[in-house]
């Protein structure tokens, strides 16, 4: 038997091409995926090891105190704590480190590294162990700055140039004095990092006097845990704790590890689609085939042959597929994660230099998906083709479904159809964190029952474009029949574009109804003409504020501030605004009271209205940061949106309990409104800095839009895999279905029907297969899209299904098109045939 499915996989190798080609595929997908997260996360923990070179011992500030009513700040690190360390016995040095966010502007005055990954430090002392100078000397003052070597290559600087740069507020431009190397790991990732002298440091990160972190270095002869042991016994309790080296790059490495695995497991679930749809040109093929050999089965029956010796020839077959699709996937996925490495590079997503990394867990799993998703996917057939009687296999009456079995599978679809309904809407009616695991398994159940489903639903699909196809004469006719001849073939051949179709129509259905609701949402609450905010999300200096006041055209002007504080026990965010300008600038919707905010009087949303039983009149004391406390007073609720939540209160009122202002964004409103002169007043009030943005409405909409269009277009792209996979079960599905026709066809040529006829035929059988996959996948996906909206948009008042009309028509067309595609080869086939031979054909 094991000679025989050998030879059987020789014999056939042409049609089981296309099954290789869609394992291959998802193999490929599965292990480049495992390649690329390895060698990124490998070179980013090589990288980010060195930058502990220089740390044995870590002292870092003990985090923030709450207790009761009462606020702690942080406890600071000082410089008498730093000469104190340096004095520690087994301490070699002592380094204060300083942190914050600092932007660069390379020439044309664009932002170097997008600003998330820009960062700021202070050069310590004249020779900064961390940070080996390549040119130039340390920074003296405000008017100096060091740079890192990548970012003065990147963007052509040089020591003595010029340089544009923004902390939180106005531009900065000191004198470049110097150019060094480092191993950090967001500039190795394509950012930028500048350094000040210690003092200017502390000054621009609003740190006077204060360190972020104490790096200890150790003698000779001193361990890392020795050294601890010694800081420890050093330290004032409850103000810092330590940590070694050693331990600061595990938990580093740990956390690069955890940033990768997110990025993982999204690429293995998308190539977990590609592969379960290619589990359905599987069991089509090995079906098809097991009907084609019926007699041959039949055969090997008679002699002796047992129904498991039957099943395990097919399994074997499935077998030597499954070895060699998983080869060949395991040597295209090592090609795909060294080419998707570079083209990372090209999108400006830098990764440090480092060897491309095969695991041997990547060599195993890719083997083990292949051969046995290929095993699975044939068992089915395999475990067929061994019940059908000898007897019957010689007479092909096992050809057709018996009336029991339709039965029973219609049942069956019907009941997982309808679970996977009724758990998608429950799910609809839970909290969005809470109904995401129920409607991802309703949505299981759903596929699966339409997939049971599909033989029965393609007669009233496919007759109801019977009267279209009349147009194509007897070709039509001939493509309408032969598609409803094997309702399971054509069913399995459409369900594997379906499922790509559905899960991009919901993902599409899903995206433009919530851009629409942010749209709505960015129109409804705001008045200001511009918002004006940090480009990577930190907050804005004071000073920013001050220098848009001034500027020609404002009308009123609202910073937005955030501080913690304590409310009946309990933990409370404050939202700080200009209160006699607020009014102005937003238009929230007032649920009771009225909006007034000032001195006492302060406004809150609904969600914590309700949270604390308050009403307008309503009166409760509030605790401060700096432990101060103040009687405020509700004088309205209004309704949370995305952009305004919590209590509303003036910043005259706030500002004296801070100790660090500033601003998250700030509202503007001018007297000629959204103008592009009004934009430059703006922005040239603010130095032309990179680093903010100046946005109106419309600009806020789009840059939420632009991120939804990224995530789709990335989306689109990854289960175009799943759409290129249906695409070669049509090819599959179509180029058997005319060698088992040969004999018909021949016999239809005889008769008169001319090759153009005979292509014609084919190309309309598959585009019915392919029209009748995308209209399922179109019909689900806008259930699903429904579905996922409800859950997300529940917590959105403006939220309401938007259906993009347009893009479901191109998804239409694209599934016609794939038919069209698909049939041409097997067409082309068919219709060069040789009359006699293929009539002479059993």
């Amino acid at each position: 038997m094991f000679r025989t499915a050998l030879r059987n996989v020789l014999t056939h190798k042409a049609r089981l091409l296309m099954t290789v080609l869609a394992v291959l595929l998802g193999v490929a997908f599965v292990s480049g995926t495992l390649v690329l997260t390895d060698t990124i996360s490998q070179a980013y923990q090589k990288s980010s090891a060195k930058g502990f070179d220089q740390v044995d011992v870590a002292i870092q500030p003990d985090g923030r105190q709450v207790s009761g009513d009462r606020i702690g700040k942080e406890p600071r690190l000082t410089q008498d704590l730093v000469d104190r360390a340096a004095g520690v016995r087994g301490a070699g040095s002592a380094i204060g480190v300083v942190n914050g966010f600092t932007a660069i502007a390379d020439k044309d005055g664009e932002l170097i590294g997008g600003g998330f990954r820009s960062e700021g430090g202070n050069y310590w002392g004249a020779k900064d162990p961390r940070y080996p100078l390549v040119d130039g000397h340390a920074p003296k003052g405000a008017g100096e700055v060091l740079i890192d070597s990548e970012t003065a290559r990147r963007a052509g600087y040089k020591v003595g140039d010029t340089v544009r740069i923004s902390v939180d507020g106005p531009v900065l431009t000191p004198r470049i004095a110097g150019v060094f190397t480092t191993d950090d790991g967001n500039v190795a990732a394509g950012g930028s990092l500048a350094l000040f002298d210690t003092a200017t440091a502390q000054h621009l990160f609003h740190k006077p006097g204060a360190y972020d972190q104490i790096d200890v270095k150790a003698a000779d002869g001193t361990s890392q845990i020795a050294l601890r042991n010694a800081l420890d016994q050093m330290l004032p309790k409850d103000t810092a704790f330590t940590t070694t080296g050693r331990q600061l790059a595990d938990d580093q490495a740990r956390s690069i590890a955890e940033g990768t695995s997110g990025m993982r497991t999204g690429l293995l679930i998308f190539a977990g689609i590609a592969l379960f749809v290619g589990t359905f040109i599987i069991a089509n093929t090995f079906t098809m085939l097991v009907s084609q050999r019926t007699r041959e089965l039949a055969l090997l029956r008679a002699v002796g042959a047992t129904r498991r010796q039957v099943t395990r020839s097919v399994l074997i077959e499935a077998f030597v597929v499954g070895v060699v699709a998983a080869v060949s996937g395991l040597a295209a996925g090592i090609g795909i994660g060294a080419g998707m490495r570079s083209l990372l590079g090209r999108f400006g997503a830098t990764v440090p230099d480092g060897p491309l990394v095969i695991a041997p867990a990547t060599i195993v799993t890719a083997l083990a998906v292949g051969v046995l998703i290929t095993m699975l996917a044939a068992w089915l057939p395999g475990r067929r083709a061994a019940k059908i009687p000898p007897v019957a296999a010689m007479s092909s009456v096992h050809a057709k479904a018996t009336t029991k079995s339709l039965v029973l599978r219609n049942t069956i679809g019907a009941l997982f159809t309808s679970a996977g309904v009724a758990t998608v809407l429950y799910a609809t009616t839970l909290d969005s964190t809470d109904g995401q695991a129920l409607m991802a398994l309703g949505a299981v159940l759903l596929i699966t029952g339409v997939f049971v489903l599909t033989p029965l639903l393609s007669r009233p699909l496919v007759a109801a474009l019977a009267p279209l196809l009349r147009m194509f004469g007897i070709s039509g006719k001939l493509a309408r029949q032969n598609a409803l001849r094997n309702p399971r073939r054509t069913a399995a051949t459409a369900s594997a574009l379906m499922i790509g179709l559905t899960l991009i129509t919901g993902m599409t259905v899903a995206a433009a109804s919530l851009q629409t609701s942010i749209d709505k949402m960015a129109s409804a609450s705001l008045k200001a003409d511009y918002v004006v905010s940090m480009a990577n999300g930190n907050d804005l200096a004071p000073g920013v504020a001050k220098a848009l006041s001034s500027a020609k055209g404002v009308t009123a002007i609202s910073p937005l501030r955030n501080a913690p504080s304590r409310v009946e026990g309990r933990g409370e965010y404050l939202t700080g605004v200009n209160g006699a300008a607020i009014r102005e600038l937003t238009d929230l919707t007032l649920k009771s009271g009225a909006f007034e905010v000032g001195g006492s009087r302060v406004v809150v949303d609904d969600s914590t209205a309700k949270d604390h039983h308050w009403r307008p009149g309503s009166r409760f004391t509030v605790a401060f940061e700096d432990g101060a406390k103040r009687q405020l007073q509700v004088t309205g609720v209004y309704e949370a949106t995305e952009m305004m939540s919590g209590i509303m209160l003036d910043n005259a009122v706030l500002a004296p309990h801070q100790s660090d202002l500033s601003d998250r964004q700030i509202m503007v409103r001018t007297s000629s409104g959204a103008s592009a002169s009004a934009k430059d007043a703006l922005v040239k009030a603010l130095g032309d800095n990179p680093a903010i943005r100046v946005q109106d409405k419309k600009e806020i909409s789009d840059a939420i839009g632009q991120v939804f269009t990224l995530m789709l277009n990335l989306l689109y792209g990854l289960l175009g895999m799943a759409v290129i996979v249906a695409v070669l079960g049509v090819i599959n599905t179509m180029a058997m279905s005319v060698f088992e026709r040969s004999q018909e066809i021949g016999m239809l040529r005889a008769i008169g029907l001319d090759r153009k006829g005979i292509k014609r035929m084919v190309r309309l059988e598959s585009l019915l297969i392919s029209l009748f996959g995308g209209v399922l996948g179109i019909g689900v996906g806008v259930f699903f899209g429904w579905a996922a909206g409800e859950l997300v948009g529940a917590k959105m008042p403006t939220y309401e299904l938007v259906l993009p009309w347009g893009r479901m028509a191109v998804f239409l067309l694209l599934a016609g098109t794939v038919g069209v595609l698909a049939a041409l080869w097997p067409a082309r086939r068919a219709a060069r045939l040789n009359m006699l031979t293929a009539i002479k054909t059993e």
